[in-house]
């Protein structure tokens, strides 16, 4: 990982290889039998979103989820691709359109999502990067989404766009 001292914010001992360098990062599941590489710039790297939609609630187990969005072609598999499960839906808040979770068979860790209507695209959850200090800075999110549905308590991310329903890309125009 890019920082030293892992006494600043919990540290998963399961899994202790996770890294980061200016160009990528590592995200591995709780017990660490899957991990991905990820892109942290463009063009691989698309978005970073928190989004409140009741599908991400659900999924999640949370009130909200904090995305990472990269070009398949840029998501490297280091190893556990074969003890990734799969659950697919088709009743999501987008229509009938299926969307395909990816969770580790041993801890159920929920890896990243696919949708028919992202091709080419993988939405991967922030919580699964190993280099935490990267939700602070160069993944923190650009846009919160569907903010119709966020729990009263929840206060909107200084400097993040605020958008009701699905972000499109010119919501995230001048905002790093």
């Amino acid at each position: 990982m890019s920082t030293s001292n892992d006494q600043e914010f919990p540290v998963i001992n399961l899994s202790d290889d996770g890294w980061s360098t200016e160009e990528e990062a590592t995200a591995t599941c709780f017990c660490g039998e899957v991990q991905l590489v990820l892109p942290l710039q463009k063009p691989g790297l698309i978005n970073r979103h928190l989004c409140h939609c009741t599908d991400c609630r659900k999924i999640g187990s949370a009130f909200y989820q904090s995305n990472i969005t990269v070009a398949d072609s840029y998501l490297r598999r280091v190893r556990g691709t074969d003890n990734l499960t799969t659950f697919s839906e088709t009743k999501t808040i987008r229509g009938r359109e299926s969307m395909t979770n990816y969770f580790c068979k041993t801890c159920g860790t929920l890896m990243y999502r696919r949708g028919a209507r992202f091709p080419g695209l993988t939405i991967l959850r922030t919580g699964t990067v190993d280099d935490i200090s990267l939700a602070e800075t160069r993944l923190r999110p650009q846009v919160e989404q569907s903010i119709e549905r966020r729990v009263a308590w929840s206060v909107p991310i200084e400097g993040t766009a605020q958008v009701m329903g699905m972000h499109q890309p010119s919501d995230l125009e001048g905002i790093p």
